[in-house]
Protein backbone atom coordinates (compact mmCIF):
# COMPACT_ATOMS: atom_id res chain seq x y z
CA UNK A 1 0.00 0.00 0.00
CA UNK A 2 1.07 3.41 -0.57
CA UNK A 3 1.88 5.59 2.12
CA UNK A 4 -0.60 7.88 3.57
CA UNK A 5 -0.29 11.26 5.11
CA UNK A 6 -2.61 13.09 6.85
CA UNK A 7 -1.95 17.17 7.21
CA UNK A 8 -1.87 18.49 10.58
CA UNK A 9 -2.82 22.11 12.06
CA UNK A 10 -2.39 22.68 16.01
CA UNK A 11 -3.98 25.97 17.39
CA UNK A 12 -1.02 27.88 16.60
CA UNK A 13 -0.92 26.55 12.93
CA UNK A 14 -4.46 28.02 12.90
CA UNK A 15 -3.39 31.23 14.72
CA UNK A 16 -0.92 31.46 11.78
CA UNK A 17 -2.81 31.30 9.07
CA UNK A 18 -4.68 34.73 10.30
CA UNK A 19 -7.44 33.69 8.59
CA UNK A 20 -9.99 36.89 7.80
CA UNK A 21 -13.36 38.03 8.53
CA UNK A 22 -14.25 37.91 4.76
CA UNK A 23 -12.57 34.41 4.36
CA UNK A 24 -14.52 33.00 7.22
CA UNK A 25 -17.83 34.26 6.31
CA UNK A 26 -17.31 33.30 2.66
CA UNK A 27 -16.42 29.49 3.92
CA UNK A 28 -19.08 28.91 5.79
CA UNK A 29 -21.99 31.30 3.70
CA UNK A 30 -21.28 28.72 0.91
CA UNK A 31 -21.26 25.27 2.97
CA UNK A 32 -24.97 26.95 4.22
CA UNK A 33 -26.01 27.16 0.52
CA UNK A 34 -24.66 23.85 -0.45
CA UNK A 35 -26.72 22.66 2.68
CA UNK A 36 -29.68 24.45 1.47
CA UNK A 37 -29.38 23.11 -2.32
CA UNK A 38 -29.06 19.25 -0.75
CA UNK A 39 -25.95 19.07 -1.79
CA UNK A 40 -24.96 18.00 1.66
CA UNK A 41 -25.55 14.87 4.70
CA UNK A 42 -25.44 15.98 7.76
CA UNK A 43 -26.52 13.53 10.85
CA UNK A 44 -27.40 14.45 14.18
CA UNK A 45 -25.16 15.41 16.90
CA UNK A 46 -24.73 12.46 19.64
CA UNK A 47 -23.43 13.02 23.05
CA UNK A 48 -21.12 11.71 25.32
CA UNK A 49 -21.66 12.74 29.19
CA UNK A 50 -18.37 11.08 30.80
CA UNK A 51 -20.26 11.80 34.30
CA UNK A 52 -17.17 12.75 36.19
CA UNK A 53 -17.45 16.27 35.51
CA UNK A 54 -19.93 19.36 34.86
CA UNK A 55 -19.99 18.68 30.76
CA UNK A 56 -20.39 16.40 27.85
CA UNK A 57 -19.38 15.77 24.26
CA UNK A 58 -20.55 16.24 21.62
CA UNK A 59 -19.63 14.38 18.30
CA UNK A 60 -20.72 16.15 15.09
CA UNK A 61 -20.94 14.26 11.53
CA UNK A 62 -21.47 15.42 7.91
CA UNK A 63 -20.30 15.98 4.59
CA UNK A 64 -19.85 18.43 1.64
CA UNK A 65 -19.96 17.40 -1.43
CA UNK A 66 -17.64 18.77 -4.10
CA UNK A 67 -15.62 21.16 -4.55
CA UNK A 68 -15.19 20.60 -0.88
CA UNK A 69 -15.13 16.87 -1.16
CA UNK A 70 -14.96 15.86 2.42
CA UNK A 71 -16.52 13.81 4.87
CA UNK A 72 -15.87 15.24 8.87
CA UNK A 73 -16.01 13.93 12.45
CA UNK A 74 -15.58 17.03 15.23
CA UNK A 75 -15.80 15.85 18.75
CA UNK A 76 -16.00 18.92 21.38
CA UNK A 77 -16.20 18.96 25.00
CA UNK A 78 -18.62 21.60 26.84
CA UNK A 79 -17.53 21.90 29.98
CA UNK A 80 -19.23 25.04 32.04
CA UNK A 81 -16.41 25.11 34.95
CA UNK A 82 -13.15 24.95 32.50
CA UNK A 83 -12.72 28.55 33.42
CA UNK A 84 -11.83 27.39 37.27
CA UNK A 85 -8.61 25.96 35.41
CA UNK A 86 -7.56 28.52 33.34
CA UNK A 87 -9.50 26.82 30.03
CA UNK A 88 -11.97 27.44 27.63
CA UNK A 89 -14.73 25.77 28.34
CA UNK A 90 -15.04 24.23 24.24
CA UNK A 91 -11.55 22.09 22.90
CA UNK A 92 -12.27 20.62 20.16
CA UNK A 93 -10.68 18.57 17.09
CA UNK A 94 -11.65 17.94 13.79
CA UNK A 95 -11.01 14.92 11.82
CA UNK A 96 -11.18 14.83 7.59
CA UNK A 97 -11.69 12.24 5.36
CA UNK A 98 -12.06 11.26 2.25
CA UNK A 99 -15.95 10.47 1.84
CA UNK A 100 -14.78 7.76 -1.66
CA UNK A 101 -12.59 5.96 0.02
CA UNK A 102 -12.59 6.74 3.59
CA UNK A 103 -8.96 7.87 3.84
CA UNK A 104 -8.08 10.67 6.18
CA UNK A 105 -7.06 13.69 4.84
CA UNK A 106 -6.22 15.64 8.15
CA UNK A 107 -6.51 16.55 11.57
CA UNK A 108 -6.94 20.06 12.98
CA UNK A 109 -7.03 22.20 16.49
CA UNK A 110 -10.67 22.78 16.16
CA UNK A 111 -11.61 24.96 19.29
CA UNK A 112 -10.84 28.03 17.27
CA UNK A 113 -13.06 27.02 14.42
CA UNK A 114 -15.93 26.13 16.29
CA UNK A 115 -15.78 29.90 17.69
CA UNK A 116 -15.50 31.13 14.17
CA UNK A 117 -17.73 29.45 12.32
CA UNK A 118 -20.63 29.44 15.20
CA UNK A 119 -19.76 33.86 14.87
CA UNK A 120 -20.09 33.28 11.12
CA UNK A 121 -23.41 31.25 11.39
CA UNK A 122 -24.48 33.71 13.32
CA UNK A 123 -24.11 36.68 11.57
CA UNK A 124 -25.02 35.15 8.57
CA UNK A 125 -28.26 34.29 9.85
CA UNK A 126 -28.59 38.38 10.71
CA UNK A 127 -27.38 39.66 7.17
CA UNK A 128 -30.58 37.51 5.94
CA UNK A 129 -33.10 37.99 8.95
CA UNK A 130 -32.23 41.18 11.06
CA UNK A 131 -33.50 44.20 9.37
CA UNK A 132 -31.05 46.30 7.33
CA UNK A 133 -30.69 49.07 9.83
CA UNK A 134 -29.66 47.25 12.96
CA UNK A 135 -27.74 49.52 15.32
CA UNK A 136 -28.29 48.29 18.41
CA UNK A 137 -26.47 44.77 19.47
CA UNK A 138 -27.23 43.08 22.67
CA UNK A 139 -25.55 39.74 23.74
CA UNK A 140 -25.66 37.35 26.70
CA UNK A 141 -22.26 35.28 27.28
CA UNK A 142 -18.49 35.83 26.81
CA UNK A 143 -17.45 32.32 26.08
CA UNK A 144 -15.29 31.91 23.21
CA UNK A 145 -17.95 31.75 20.37
CA UNK A 146 -19.10 35.35 21.72
CA UNK A 147 -16.23 36.79 20.49
CA UNK A 148 -16.78 36.05 16.69
CA UNK A 149 -20.26 36.54 17.28
CA UNK A 150 -19.86 40.04 17.97
CA UNK A 151 -16.69 40.70 15.72
CA UNK A 152 -18.71 39.43 12.82
CA UNK A 153 -21.95 40.90 13.49
CA UNK A 154 -20.45 43.89 13.74
CA UNK A 155 -18.19 43.70 10.69
CA UNK A 156 -21.68 43.49 8.86
CA UNK A 157 -23.75 46.01 10.52
CA UNK A 158 -21.54 48.52 11.96
CA UNK A 159 -23.48 48.67 15.23
CA UNK A 160 -23.70 52.44 16.91
CA UNK A 161 -24.11 50.49 19.89
CA UNK A 162 -23.09 47.17 21.08
CA UNK A 163 -24.18 45.80 24.87
CA UNK A 164 -22.76 42.66 26.50
CA UNK A 165 -23.36 40.43 29.27
CA UNK A 166 -22.09 37.29 31.55
CA UNK A 167 -22.92 36.19 34.98
CA UNK A 168 -19.24 37.05 35.93
CA UNK A 169 -17.89 40.80 36.47
CA UNK A 170 -14.67 39.88 35.72
CA UNK A 171 -15.48 37.92 32.21
CA UNK A 172 -18.09 40.75 31.09
CA UNK A 173 -15.28 43.42 32.01
CA UNK A 174 -12.86 41.92 30.16
CA UNK A 175 -14.56 41.08 27.19
CA UNK A 176 -15.85 44.29 27.18
CA UNK A 177 -12.55 45.88 27.19
CA UNK A 178 -11.37 42.93 24.46
CA UNK A 179 -14.15 43.75 22.13
CA UNK A 180 -13.72 47.94 22.30
CA UNK A 181 -9.58 47.33 21.12
CA UNK A 182 -10.19 45.03 18.85
CA UNK A 183 -13.75 47.24 17.37
CA UNK A 184 -12.42 50.53 18.16
CA UNK A 185 -15.55 51.73 19.52
CA UNK A 186 -16.87 51.48 23.05
CA UNK A 187 -18.92 48.45 24.40
CA UNK A 188 -20.81 48.52 27.09
CA UNK A 189 -20.76 46.07 29.88
CA UNK A 190 -24.18 45.43 31.63
CA UNK A 191 -24.71 44.10 34.97
CA UNK A 192 -28.41 42.44 34.34
CA UNK A 193 -30.16 40.76 31.28
CA UNK A 194 -32.25 43.14 30.73
CA UNK A 195 -30.42 46.30 30.70
CA UNK A 196 -28.43 43.91 27.88
CA UNK A 197 -31.04 43.15 25.79
CA UNK A 198 -33.92 45.25 26.27
CA UNK A 199 -34.85 47.33 23.08
CA UNK A 200 -32.04 45.86 21.02
CA UNK A 201 -32.43 45.41 17.43
CA UNK A 202 -30.55 42.11 17.60
CA UNK A 203 -30.38 39.79 20.81
CA UNK A 204 -27.88 36.83 21.41
CA UNK A 205 -28.02 34.68 23.66
CA UNK A 206 -24.87 32.49 24.58
CA UNK A 207 -25.69 31.96 28.32
CA UNK A 208 -23.44 29.29 29.76
CA UNK A 209 -26.10 27.68 32.21
CA UNK A 210 -26.00 24.44 34.32
CA UNK A 211 -29.49 24.30 34.10
CA UNK A 212 -32.51 25.26 32.05
CA UNK A 213 -33.88 28.86 33.58
CA UNK A 214 -35.89 31.55 32.22
CA UNK A 215 -33.30 34.62 32.55
CA UNK A 216 -34.49 36.07 29.30
CA UNK A 217 -37.74 37.69 28.77
CA UNK A 218 -40.14 37.65 25.89
CA UNK A 219 -41.31 41.51 26.85
CA UNK A 220 -37.61 42.67 26.69
CA UNK A 221 -37.70 41.76 22.91
CA UNK A 222 -38.34 45.03 20.72
CA UNK A 223 -41.10 44.16 17.91
CA UNK A 224 -38.94 43.89 14.55
CA UNK A 225 -36.14 42.36 16.46
CA UNK A 226 -33.72 39.44 15.23
CA UNK A 227 -33.69 37.10 18.42
CA UNK A 228 -30.65 34.24 18.29
CA UNK A 229 -30.85 32.10 21.64
CA UNK A 230 -28.47 29.24 21.06
CA UNK A 231 -26.97 28.19 24.73
CA UNK A 232 -26.69 24.63 25.40
CA UNK A 233 -29.13 25.08 28.23
CA UNK A 234 -32.68 26.84 28.02
CA UNK A 235 -32.54 30.38 28.65
CA UNK A 236 -35.87 31.68 27.32
CA UNK A 237 -39.75 31.99 28.22
CA UNK A 238 -42.01 29.40 26.57
CA UNK A 239 -43.50 32.63 25.19
CA UNK A 240 -41.06 33.38 23.03
CA UNK A 241 -42.54 31.73 20.16
CA UNK A 242 -45.31 33.78 20.37
CA UNK A 243 -44.19 36.36 19.29
CA UNK A 244 -42.28 35.30 16.27
CA UNK A 245 -43.26 36.20 12.78
CA UNK A 246 -40.77 33.90 11.41
CA UNK A 247 -38.71 30.68 12.86
CA UNK A 248 -35.55 29.71 11.24
CA UNK A 249 -33.11 26.57 12.41
CA UNK A 250 -29.64 25.38 10.97
CA UNK A 251 -30.49 21.32 10.72
CA UNK A 252 -34.15 20.87 11.78
CA UNK A 253 -33.07 16.93 12.38
CA UNK A 254 -30.59 18.18 15.21
CA UNK A 255 -33.15 21.04 16.20
CA UNK A 256 -35.95 18.28 17.02
CA UNK A 257 -34.15 15.78 19.05
CA UNK A 258 -31.60 15.18 21.63
CA UNK A 259 -32.18 16.70 25.08
CA UNK A 260 -29.91 19.68 25.05
CA UNK A 261 -30.78 23.31 23.13
CA UNK A 262 -32.43 26.87 23.94
CA UNK A 263 -35.90 26.02 22.76
CA UNK A 264 -35.52 21.92 23.31
CA UNK A 265 -38.70 22.95 25.76
CA UNK A 266 -40.49 24.44 23.14
CA UNK A 267 -40.08 21.47 20.88
CA UNK A 268 -41.06 19.39 23.31
CA UNK A 269 -44.48 21.53 24.13
CA UNK A 270 -45.11 22.07 20.14
CA UNK A 271 -44.24 25.20 19.87
CA UNK A 272 -41.53 24.79 17.36
CA UNK A 273 -42.94 22.57 15.25
CA UNK A 274 -42.30 21.37 11.47
CA UNK A 275 -45.50 23.29 11.17
CA UNK A 276 -44.34 27.05 12.66
CA UNK A 277 -41.14 26.51 11.55
CA UNK A 278 -40.31 28.66 8.71
CA UNK A 279 -37.32 27.42 7.39
CA UNK A 280 -33.54 26.37 7.84
CA UNK A 281 -30.75 28.84 7.66
CA UNK A 282 -29.35 27.28 4.28
CA UNK A 283 -32.62 27.11 2.47
CA UNK A 284 -32.73 31.22 3.11
CA UNK A 285 -29.09 31.52 1.96
CA UNK A 286 -29.41 29.44 -0.87
CA UNK A 287 -32.28 31.57 -2.34
CA UNK A 288 -34.77 28.62 -1.91
CA UNK A 289 -36.95 30.19 0.99
CA UNK A 290 -37.67 34.27 1.81
CA UNK A 291 -35.73 35.52 4.85
CA UNK A 292 -37.10 38.92 6.32
CA UNK A 293 -39.64 39.78 4.34
CA UNK A 294 -40.51 43.50 5.93
CA UNK A 295 -38.88 46.00 9.37
CA UNK A 296 -41.84 44.78 11.11
CA UNK A 297 -41.16 40.73 11.44
CA UNK A 298 -40.20 39.57 14.45
CA UNK A 299 -37.32 37.22 13.50
CA UNK A 300 -36.25 33.83 16.06
CA UNK A 301 -33.37 32.15 14.58
CA UNK A 302 -31.80 28.95 16.64
CA UNK A 303 -28.69 27.15 15.55
CA UNK A 304 -27.25 24.01 17.66
CA UNK A 305 -23.98 23.98 15.55
CA UNK A 306 -22.98 22.35 11.93
CA UNK A 307 -21.01 19.76 11.81
CA UNK A 308 -20.67 21.57 7.72
CA UNK A 309 -19.56 24.59 9.12
CA UNK A 310 -17.01 23.01 10.58
CA UNK A 311 -15.86 20.93 7.36
CA UNK A 312 -16.22 24.16 5.25
CA UNK A 313 -13.53 26.00 7.57
CA UNK A 314 -11.54 23.66 7.85
CA UNK A 315 -11.05 23.16 3.97
CA UNK A 316 -10.83 27.32 3.83
CA UNK A 317 -7.54 26.75 6.17
CA UNK A 318 -5.98 23.28 4.81
CA UNK A 319 -6.08 25.89 1.50
CA UNK A 320 -4.67 28.35 3.03
CA UNK A 321 -2.06 26.30 5.35
CA UNK A 322 -0.91 25.01 1.53
CA UNK A 323 -0.38 28.19 0.27
CA UNK A 324 1.66 29.64 3.07
CA UNK A 325 3.60 26.30 3.97
CA UNK A 326 1.59 26.11 7.61
CA UNK A 327 1.37 22.70 9.51
CA UNK A 328 2.84 19.66 9.16
CA UNK A 329 2.34 15.91 7.46
CA UNK A 330 1.74 13.08 9.62
CA UNK A 331 2.21 9.25 7.89
CA UNK A 332 -0.89 7.58 8.56
CA UNK A 333 -0.08 4.30 7.37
Amino acid sequence: MQPIYIDFLNRFDIEALAITDDEILHAIETSLATQGRGEAVIEPRMHLEPGVANGHFNVLRGALRAPIDLAGVKVVGDFVDNYRLGLPSELATLLLMDPATGIPRAILDASGITDMRTGAVTAIGARHLARRNSKVLGHVGARGTAYWNVRLLDRLFGFDEIRIHSRRPESREAFAARLSEDLGKPVIATADWRSCVEGADIVVEASRLSQPEPLLRTDWIKPGALVIPYGTMSAVELSLCGIMDKMVVDDWGQCRAGRFGSLRAHVEAGLLSEATLHAELGQIVAGLRPGRESDAETILLWHRGLSLSDIALGHAMLAKAARLCIGQKLRFA
